[in-house]
């Protein structure tokens, strides 16, 4: 209701398109091989990226929790990667590698700290009286993993999964928007920019949201099922 009177007020389809003009925009895509194609090139790129980051930082996480060299060596370039903005990223990025393949490198860099700072912390969260108590009675090894140091790392790594599906997911379709891949989401939207068509930028920035929604669900889904099935 808002952005109806908000459009009413303007007057003016440049500035703000009405919700009926965006729906119809949608409607008129959705029908499209190529709306559904510029969707799931993208996401299969953000997604590669995504997990790529994910396995890293779980990854880099157990090495650093592990030695303290590593820690001190990898913790200041994970804390530049996190305070360095997307954009900056993306133009150095473009000089190295090809603009078809920036979204992925572009995701895996946003996923990679976050995953990395809570397997890190996660794995140093485990109660010490617990540890203690493990090694009093000679429990071994596995059961000492799985039973004490895995259930709070675990907790901390599945927010951070889901905290950086979002972010993974902005950052790539910003890094299409700049590099314009063919096919992508990020190249339609920067087209409607282009071109002055409103109602169809409205309407992809309302597909980047959907699905950025729908995966992060998708991603609860699966890890709630996880959990029951153990």
């Amino acid at each position: 209701m808002v952005w109806e009177l908000g459009s009413l007020a303007i007057g003016h389809e440049l500035l703000l398109p009405s919700p009926v003009s965006v729906a119809r925009s949608l409607a008129r895509m959705v029908v499209t091989g190529e709306f559904w194609s510029s969707i799931a090139r993208s996401m299969s790129r953000i997604l590669l990226g995504y997990a790529m980051g994910a396995v890293g930082g779980i990854a880099l996480g157990v090495l650093t929790s592990r030695w303290r060299a590593a820690a001190a060596f990898f913790a200041p370039a994970m804390s530049a990667v996190k305070a360095t903005p997307v954009a900056s990223f993306v133009i150095l990025l473009l000089a190295w590698i090809r603009g078809a393949n920036l979204s992925i490198a572009v995701s895996t860099l946003m996923v990679l700290p976050l995953v990395w700072q809570a397997t890190h912390t996660g794995l140093g969260a485990a109660d010490p009286q617990l540890l203690e108590m493990a090694r009093a009675f000679g429990i071994g090894r596995i059961k000492v993993l799985r039973y004490i140091v895995l259930p709070p790392m675990k907790q901390q790594v599945l927010a951070a999964l889901r905290t950086a599906l979002g972010f993974a997911w902005k950052a790539g379709v910003a890094g299409e928007v700049i590099a314009v891949p063919s096919g992508t989401i990020g190249m339609h939207l920067y087209n409607a920019k282009v071109y002055l068509e409103m109602p169809d930028m409205f309407a992809w920035t309302a597909v980047i949201v959907l699905t950025s929604v729908l995966l992060e669900k998708l991603l609860v889904f699966l890890s709630r099922g996880g959990e029951r099935k153990k």
